[in-house]
């Protein structure tokens, strides 16, 4: 497994960057090669995203007025809706051949989903899933159910793209200007807000790096 960290870097560039090694992975496994499997971390400068089938409307700010806060639109070729990337949230794009490892596309999901629910329980969070809906919540089936991960990927030919975005000190005020995911009625929230104090990024980096190799390896030797 190659590990790669970006750092802060932009969307366009790191689409860019994706792009191409999914591009050269896919063209490795089509001709019958074996493809370096990768875990890509980083951070976003503001930025929001639309899946293939969000809707515009989600976006609760008219696209002339991102400019004034800061934020950027780009149209994507994942799944899920709208969602919001920043500094001091932790974005991993996996970029796997799920035959690799002997996962469909809805176990990689939930995969993805474990491993983030592992990191919370170490700062002390119970996080969990919500039916129907991608991605790692908080006090599921509550008035109070809020999301603290959003996950959407790509998949072609078992190959993986795009992946999730875990809110560590995540500005969240940004959310204000969208309806997160489509959803109307659902909160968002961070480690740094549940705790109430700023968690290091690169300490939470790792965790989440030690968790998905460890799921990963686990289910690769349990087929």
């Amino acid at each position: 497994m190659i590990i790669e960290n970006w750092g802060l870097i932009s969307y366009a560039d790191a689409w860019k960057r994706q792009h191409e090694l999914f591009d050269e992975m896919l063209a490795v496994r089509q001709a019958g090669g074996q493809c370096a499997n990768r875990l890509v971390f980083c951070e976003h400068k503001p930025v929001y995203t639309l899946g293939r089938h969000g809707k515009d409307s989600n976006l609760l700010l008219p696209e002339q007025q991102l400019e004034a806060v800061g934020a950027e639109l780009f149209r994507v070729d994942r799944g899920g809706d709208i969602t919001y990337h920043g500094p001091g949230q932790l974005v991993c794009y996996p970029i796997l051949n799920l035959e690799d490892f002997h996962l469909g596309l809805k176990d990689y999901i939930g995969l993805l989903e474990e491993a983030v629910i592992q990191v919370c329980a170490l700062y002390g969070i119970s996080a969990s899933r919500v039916k129907g809906a991608t991605g790692v919540w908080l006090d599921v089936e509550t008035a109070r159910e809020r999301k603290i991960c959003a996950i959407g990927v790509r998949s072609s030919h078992f190959i993986t793209m795009h992946g999730l975005a875990f809110n560590v000190n995540t500005d969240l005020r940004y959310f204000s200007y969208i309806n997160p995911c489509g959803f109307l009625d659902k909160g968002v929230t961070s480690l740094e807000k549940e705790l109430g104090r700023q968690v290091p990024w690169e300490e939470v980096r790792e965790h989440l790096q030690e968790k998905l190799l460890y799921l990963l390896g686990q289910h690769r030797q349990n087929v």
